[in-house]
């Protein structure tokens, strides 16, 4: 078992970049895995080589540490489910309380799959971006969630496993506070130019956040965290 190694789940979005970042300062090996389910705003998949090779040029030390990415082909989850996150549908809060872009079983199939190739590669260390403060109250970003599901993993592969949340308990405003603490305005730009958050897959539009359409549920709480935080850092 390498317990100096860890996996993280690298959508290509803000909060998986800075993960990675996480990651990267703490560990001697890097994988990063990623999700083809998909999704609307499928250009995040375009930005992970991207986000690796700034990561790379801009980090000299973490270069070294940066190890395989994967990719797993789990489009099945828009078979099975009708989300705004997966057809052209408007983005609403549904009759159960969640936002209809809420895909059920994903995170719980991110893990799962992210935790058979860690079993393969010898390594006991998830590392996501599920977060329970500002967010859109998935349930499969709780806490409670990722603990059930490392005693599931733990367990079905006999081996020890850790789910770690960097930012579970932050907010938008303390996750680009993060960004800044990781790696300066270095690391802040790469989350600005290269990461995508956008629901609707939109990187036409480049505001002082980044790119996205300004109006989803993701790019409004992006745009809101990082006004926050300049606002904290000026005062």
């Amino acid at each position: 078992m390498t317990e100096t190694s860890a996996i993280v789940l690298f959508s290509g979005g803000q909060d998986s970049t800075i993960c990675l970042a996480y990651a990267l300062s703490r560990f001697d090996r890097v994988e990063t895995v990623g999700f083809d389910y998909a999704q609307r705003h499928s250009v995040e998949l375009d930005c992970r080589p991207r986000i690796r090779e700034a990561l790379q040029i801009g980090f000299p030390k973490w270069s070294e540490k940066l190890g395989q990415d994967h990719m797993c082909d789990v489009s099945v989850l828009a078979e099975i489910s009708e989300t705004a996150m997966t057809s052209e549908t408007e983005i609403e809060i549904a009759e159960n309380g969640l936002p209809n872009t809420f895909v059920p079983g994903r995170n719980l199939m991110f893990l799962t799959l992210a935790g058979a190739i860690a079993w393969r590669r010898g390594i006991s260390t998830l590392v996501g971006g599920m977060c329970e403060t500002d967010y859109s109250g998935y349930p499969d970003c709780r806490r409670g969630t990722m603990d059930a599901q490392e005693l599931t993993l733990s367990r079905g592969m006999d081996r020890p496993y850790q789910i770690e949340t960097p930012l579970m308990w932050l907010d938008k405003a303390e996750t680009w506070e993060l960004a800044h603490t990781l790696g300066g305005e270095t690391l802040v730009e790469i989350v600005i130019e290269e990461t995508h958050t956008c629901y609707l897959g939109d990187r036409e539009h480049r505001h002082d956040w980044g790119y996205g359409c300004g109006t989803c549920p993701a790019c409004e709480l992006r745009a809101k965290g990082f006004e926050k935080w300049r606002t904290q850092v000026a005062a």
